[in-house]
C-alpha cells in the first residue's frame, strides 16, 4: 500500500470516528435546552445530507460503467451528469453536512469542535480523491473541474443551469 493510501485511510478513519462520535454525544445532549430553531436547521441539513449521499449511489452504478458484481465506485467512465453535474463530491459533500447538522443539534463545545475537525479532514479527503480523478482520468477530469465546483452545490446548480441555457 502506498503511503498516500496509508495516509487518506487514517484522515478517512479519523473523520469517520469524529463524525461518530459526534453523533452519538448530539443523541445523548438532544434534549437540553438551545436554540430550537438552530436544531430544527441542523435535522433538515441531515435529510439535505441524506440526500447527498444515497443519491451518487445510483448515479455511478447507471452512467459509471461498473462492471457487474463490483462496487459502485469503481467506475470505469468518468460521471459528469445528474447530481455528478452540480458537485465533483456529493457523497463527501453529505458528511459535511452531516456534521454540520449535528453540530447545529447539539450546540454543544465539543461536537461542534468535533465538527469542525470533521468537516477539515473531510476538505482534505475531497481535494485528495481530485488527484486520484485527475491520474484516472487525465484532461477530462481537469475540464471537469472547470465547470462543476467540488462542493459548493448552489454555485454547481447556478452552473449547470446556465450550461442548459446555452445549449
Amino acid at each position: 500500500m502506498t503511503q498516500r493510501k496509508v495516509t487518506s485511510a487514517v484522515i478517512w478513519g479519523l473523520m469517520m470516528t469524529l463524525t461518530v462520535s459526534q453523533a452519538i454525544l448530539s443523541l445523548f445532549l438532544y434534549n437540553r435546552p438551545h436554540l430550537s430553531v438552530i436544531r430544527n436547521a441542523g435535522w433538515i441539513i441531515l435529510w439535505i445530507a441524506g440526500l447527498f449521499g444515497v443519491i451518487p449511489t445510483f448515479t455511478f452504478r447507471k452512467k459509471g460503467g461498473v462492471a457487474k458484481g463490483r462496487d459502485y465506485t469503481h467506475t470505469t467512465v468518468l460521471v459528469d451528469s445528474g447530481i455528478y453535474g452540480v458537485v465533483r463530491h456529493p457523497q463527501y459533500l453529505s458528511f459535511m453536512l452531516i456534521d454540520l447538522g449535528f453540530l447545529l443539534i447539539a450546540q454543544q463545545w465539543l461536537t461542534m469542535a468535533m465538527g469542525v475537525v470533521a468537516i477539515a479532514l473531510n476538505y482534505q479527503i475531497m481535494v485528495e480523491a481530485d488527484q486520484a480523478g485527475i491520474e484516472k482520468f487525465g484532461k477530462d477530469y481537469l475540464r471537469y473541474m472547470e465547470k462543476v465546483p467540488r462542493m459548493n452545490f448552489l454555485a454547481g446548480a447556478i452552473r449547470l443551469a446556465r450550461r442548459r441555457q446555452s445549449e
